[in-house]
């Protein structure tokens, strides 16, 4: 059967069932703040970077004199359940909330002071062994567990992005070497252009999304910086001396990250152009995976009345009515996924810039937008890599008589015929649907056959060289 016990704030008492780890400020804020329905739990690297801040905190505070041993011992020994997923289910305060993150830090102060409590052998709520406020939140406050925690997380996330991220851009390179001598027409404004290897086109992905990985790096950059000790607004006030140095050597120890604490904290505790980079990157790399897949979609279209020079694995029916249709349903779920990273890219501006005075309280919305999209993304590009670009195959022979048969070749015999005599050889071609090396050699002369196999090899149609 439950028991219950009652717990007391300064609004007020309220009854909690005995087997919730969380207190009386966790109860409120669910029941304040039913936004999304999406628990913090639903973060487990963000539970994991909240036990590491409180344990880092714990042990500063035990080697400067403001805790007792054996209460920092016990506070950090409950952190460590914490961090390993243990009590993940009592974490359920709502990722947007008010109060700039005060629900997310009193959720993590009270399961982990109820837990030590455990560890000591007291019950759950006799917190004047081991109080969420005094004990397990000394020395801090919201304003600089919380965004050190949150910076952990995000940092921790990329890890899994950037693997994952790297891995597609692999894939696309590897479809670059297998698709090294398939000879194709490249086209600007949906027209055609010139020709190219259908290999450049796919090591021109994996470049472009390369270019990202370092993006990703510098953005980790930024976040290593903490406040951790900044407290309410950077003043320091309740920590003692020598607390922020020392807390942040224990995070760096706890976490194996390049932590650092900020060299002033007053802006750091406010300041939030970080967030601002790392969304932007996230954004910059949506629109790139997105443009990406709006050309997969342009080369698989057909089969017979597109472009058709390349096939995406055929993963479900496509259509209720029209029977053998198969849709690039992979390259679309990665469009959809993309704009709305776009769009959380600018709730993470808005939420940047309503920031006033010594604090950002639009915080939990950053996070929220943030986390959300470093998942969909790191999603997105598995399923991209693994359902799509590995099992696409080139129609070779279709790709290379496109080129054959187009006018856009004409452009190789400017120098040889100059530019007025090929566009003139353009237009008869494509009025009369005759070939351009049927006009150029055959009916007009302007060129030897032996020199029109001279220009249009393989190697010099991807690779040309000058030739007059």
């Amino acid at each position: 059967m439950n028991t219950s016990r009652i717990e007391h704030d300064f609004l007020g008492e309220r009854i909690l069932l005995d087997s919730a780890y969380y207190g009386i400020q966790t109860l409120r804020a669910l029941e304040n703040f039913g936004i999304t329905g999406i628990p913090i739990n639903t973060e487990p690297l963000f539970v994991q970077a909240l036990a590491f801040v409180k344990k880092a905190a714990a042990l500063a505070n035990c080697e400067l004199g403001v805790l007792p041993r054996h209460l920092g011992e016990a506070i950090a020994a409950a952190c460590d359940r914490v961090a390993a997923g243990e009590f993940d289910n009592q974490f359920l305060t709502d990722m947007i909330q008010g109060g700039a993150g005060t629900s997310v830090n009193m959720n993590a102060n009270e399961v982990i002071a109820n837990v030590a409590l455990e560890i000591m052998g007291h019950p759950k709520g006799e917190y004047q062994f081991c109080h969420p406020n005094n004990h397990v939140n000394c020395s801090q406050s919201t304003n600089d567990a919380y965004p050190t925690a949150f910076r952990i997380a995000l940092n921790n996330k990329l890890v899994g992005y950037r693997e994952t991220l790297h891995n597609l851009a692999d894939a696309f390179a590897r479809k670059g070497e297998e698709f090294h001598d398939v000879l194709k027409m490249g086209r600007t404004q949906l027209q055609d252009a010139v020709p190219m290897s259908m290999g450049d086109e796919f090591h021109a992905f994996a470049t472009n999304l390369r270019e990202e990985l370092l993006r990703i790096d510098d953005s980790r950059r930024l976040i290593d910086e903490i406040n951790m000790g900044a407290t309410a607004i950077g003043t320091r006030v309740n920590a003692p001396a020598g607390y922020p140095e020392l807390v942040t050597e224990h995070l760096r120890t706890i976490t194996g990250l390049n932590l650092s604490l900020a060299g002033d904290l007053f802006e750091a505790t406010y300041d939030t152009g970080a967030y601002v980079q790392l969304s932007g990157v996230l954004k910059r790399t949506a629109v790139k995976l997105s443009k990406i897949c709006n050309d997969l979609r342009l080369l698989s279209s057909g089969p017979r009345c597109g472009f058709h020079e390349i096939n995406l694995p055929a993963l479900q029916p496509g259509s209720s009515i029209m029977p053998g249709k198969v849709n690039p349903v992979v390259p679309e779920v990665v469009n959809q996924t993309a704009f709305y990273v776009i769009g959380a890219d600018l709730t993470v501006t808005m939420a940047a810039e309503a920031g006033q005075l010594q604090l950002n309280v639009m915080e939990p919305v950053i996070s929220f937008a943030l986390f959300t999209s470093i998942s969909y993304m790191t999603n997105a590009c598995r399923t991209l890599r693994e359902k799509c670009v590995v099992g696409i195959t080139a129609n070779k022979a279709h790709a290379e008589n496109l080129v054959r048969n187009s006018i856009g070749i004409v452009t190789q015999l400017n120098p040889v015929i100059g530019y007025e005599a090929s566009a003139d050889i353009a237009r008869e071609a494509l009025k009369t649907g005759k070939s351009v090396h049927d006009i150029a050699v055959t009916e007009r002369g302007l060129l030897s056959e032996e020199k029109w196999n001279e220009i249009f090899t393989f190697e010099n149609l991807i690779r040309p060289v000058f030739i007059k």
